[in-house]
């Protein structure tokens, strides 16, 4: 069997290591996993105390058009229920986006680095690339505007940024919004929203009824912590959401996955206890690398890219050692760097330190 010629150039995800394959290389006993930007305060215990009720009735398939969670964010968000598309993780309406949208007379424009799943699906749907590289961790949006052509497609534009974390401020947007032709979809992948404390949070649904062409991503993988469950949503124009709709599996979220994205919705206390951690632990991990002379990428997300004098790689093999895995620069197209999901305040006070102690070792061997 062949498959499309462009599967011959591609590879599939690699994911973050894992915590058990990690034990064994190492033969440690216990692992902090700061890779995947997950919640290291877990997920609400409301959901915990549920789940024992969402395991009846596994054998029947789970409501296709997710009605009770789309009622919930529809009154939360203010928008009507047929502006919402669910997926399997925001990752899904991705790919959704794409077979929807792109083919091989088709463009599409990104940053670099961004999220890479934009391009993996493009590119499976022979879209060409085009791909403005970011200007210190942020996009740069009048690069992207000029990039525009007559075969342009989708915008895809990540906010915060990962893997820099970098938002995409408020007038930046609006100006990439008011100057986009309006037959190119703008995507802005909003996967971690909540987490956004800087008064130039854009507030972008209430942006949608102006401009049409707009859809917005996001996720209940991060603050939420429920990244095994799989469900993330986009809102749209109601003519976006309904293509998308058709696009999208019949049913391609669980019953389990619905019902809990509903109640972390309404676990406030959860949800504000993990911003305000957050919140708290970035900002005295930021103090240490400002004090050992790192420097890093602004960040309005639950991760912080730290720029390396060495490889990522390097400080990566040296922290799995000691039993923390971290994300090399490497894979995300930023070599000499380390993205760093910020974990519990005992997790990141014993990483600084580790931290600190690579970079005394490669001061030694630079003498």
């Amino acid at each position: 069997m062949k498959a499309k010629e462009v599967f011959n150039t591609m590879t599939p995800y690699t994911p973050g290591k894992q915590i058990e394959d990690v034990k064994k290389a190492y033969g440690l006993t216990n692992i902090v996993k700061l890779a995947s930007n997950e919640n290291p305060f877990g997920y609400s215990e409301k959901v915990q105390t549920a789940i024992p009720k969402m395991l009846e009735h596994l054998e029947i398939y789970p409501d296709g058009y997710a009605t009770k969670i789309r009622e919930e964010l529809a009154n939360r968000l203010n928008v009507e229920k047929n502006q919402l598309i669910f997926g399997c993780g925001s990752d899904e309406v991705v790919d959704i986006i794409c077979r929807t949208y792109l083919d091989q007379s088709s463009e599409t424009i990104m940053a670099v680095p961004t999220f890479p799943q934009y391009k993996h699906n493009s590119l499976i749907q022979g879209a060409s690339i085009k791909e403005v590289p970011l200007i210190n961790g942020y996009h740069d949006i009048k690069g992207m505007l000029e990039a525009i052509s007559s075969k342009t497609k989708i915008a895809w534009l990540c906010s915060p940024n990962n893997p820099t974390g970098a938002l995409i401020p408020k007038q930046e947007l609006l100006m990439f919004l008011k100057e986009c032709p309006k037959d190119i979809l703008v995507v802005l992948d909003e996967a971690y929203y909540e987490y956004i404390s800087d008064e130039n949070n854009p507030q972008s649904i209430s942006l949608l009824q102006k401009y049409p062409n707009l859809i917005v991503l996001r996720t209940f993988s991060k603050a939420y912590g429920l990244a095994n469950l799989r469900i993330g949503y986009g809102v749209a124009s109601i003519e976006i959401a309904n293509t998308l709709n058709i696009a999208r599996g019949p049913f391609n979220t669980t019953s389990i996955a619905q019902e809990a994205a509903t109640i972390v919705l309404q676990d406030e206390d959860f949800l504000a206890n993990t911003l305000d951690e957050n919140s708290k632990n970035k900002k005295a991990f930021c103090d240490f690398l400002e004090e050992v002379g790192l420097t890093a990428y602004d960040s309005e997300a639950n991760f912080i890219f730290v720029k390396l004098p060495t490889t990522g790689d390097q400080l990566c093999e040296y922290l799995l050692e000691r039993g923390f895995i971290i994300r090399s620069g490497e894979a995300l197209g930023h070599p000499n760097g380390v993205r760093i999901t910020i974990g519990a305040k005992e997790h990141m006070e014993e990483l600084s330190q580790l931290i600190k102690g690579f970079l005394e070792e490669v001061k030694e061997e630079n003498k």
